[in-house]
């Protein structure tokens, strides 16, 4: 390819061809564009543009969101190497062509395929996380987010996109709307994409768990999460073909203290299965010690306590249907437990 090469009208029918319409100084420089050539190209009625600092458009009019996307990752890239980036597919794209830098916020929610992101052409900013050292500053439509541990690029369409979670806390950092807030946490977790943990934790180490309205956002999600939880024990107990326990009840010693909640006790076995639906912002240390302690005391009287979590329901029911089963099968083989009156939660 030459600087003369002439760009094809054709429109965007791979990933691929944006590399061909969207190239840094640098990478022009290797084709033979000269300075002079290139600013005589990037005047105003010129074939090319500039669509940000040093990242050129091959093409006058409009770029497309592809392009976009692609000129915001050169624009925040480490160029290590100089010449043409390397075609997705063809090694780690985020470690060559795109190095340091990764889509975050809204465009990548978009990416991933969130129902309530926005189309990536009607977004404003395109968000790119970079390592916090790197002396670069926002620019045009490019919003640097800076942070002190990059995580894990997930490969989407070929470009380099941070996981939902982090890119999820980029996204509510720059947003006031409650509703739309509470969505994209729903859709983040009901939709598999992450675990509400996962998600609490990065909008707490963005400082986010003060505003009121993601907290709110926050307690929805876990009442959503232990609701779709409950579901899928009762779906994952008939349709194992297990005994029917009872549901949702408190245990009791006889006049005695109050022994905790279960969300299903089967009586006559002295099993009981709990499911793990903390809320993700408190201190999980001392949540854990608290669950614990109630299960020792259980199985102090002789209850055998299955602690099972929504992600383990969601990804592995047929083998946590196993373990209750199992334990139900061995209750003939313990000593009897201790009475305990059940009561309705």
């Amino acid at each position: 390819m030459t600087h003369d090469t002439p760009l094809s009208p054709r429109p965007l029918r791979h990933l691929t061809e944006v590399h061909r319409r969207v190239l840094t100084a640098a990478q022009l420089r290797t084709h033979g564009v000269t300075t002079a050539e290139l600013n005589e190209r990037c005047r105003t009625d010129g074939p090319w543009q500039l669509l940000l600092p040093n990242v050129v458009l091959l093409h006058p009019g409009s770029p497309t969101s592809e392009e976009r996307l692609h000129g915001a990752l050169l624009y925040a890239s480490r160029e290590s190497v100089p010449g043409v980036p390397a075609q997705p597919g063809a090694g780690d794209p985020h470690r060559g062509a795109y190095a340091e830098a990764m889509l975050t916020g809204l465009a990548a929610l978009a990416l991933h395929g969130l129902p309530s992101a926005p189309p990536l052409l009607s977004l404003e900013r395109i968000d790119v996380l970079v390592p916090r050292l790197r002396r670069l500053r926002s620019t045009g439509y490019v919003r640097v987010v800076r942070t002190s541990d990059l995580p894990v690029a997930r490969p989407v369409a070929g470009l380099p996109v941070a996981p939902v979670a982090r890119a999820v806390a980029d996204a509510v950092a720059h947003l006031t709307d409650a509703d739309t807030v509470r969505r994209l946490l729903a859709e983040a977790v009901r939709d598999g994409h992450c675990d509400p943990a996962a998600l609490v934790r990065e909008l707490t180490g963005a400082r986010l768990m003060g505003r009121a309205h993601v907290v709110d956002a926050v307690d929805s999600l876990v009442a959503e999460g232990r609701a779709v939880a409950e579901d899928r024990l009762y779906r994952m107990v008939t349709g194992y073909g297990l005994p029917d326990p009872v549901w949702n009840v408190d245990l009791r010693l006889p006049g005695g203290p109050h022994l905790g909640g279960l969300d299903a006790y089967w009586p006559e076995q002295a099993v009981a299965v709990e499911l793990d639906t903390r809320a993700p912002r408190q201190d999980e240390d001392a949540t854990w010690s608290e669950y614990a302690r109630k299960r020792e005391h259980l199985e102090r009287l002789g209850i055998t306590v299955v602690h099972i979590t929504p992600k383990k329901l969601r990804e592995a029911t047929e083998q946590q249907a196993a373990v209750v089963r199992t334990a139900l099968m061995a209750a003939g083989d313990r000593d009897p437990a201790a009475y305990v009156v059940v009561l309705p939660r």
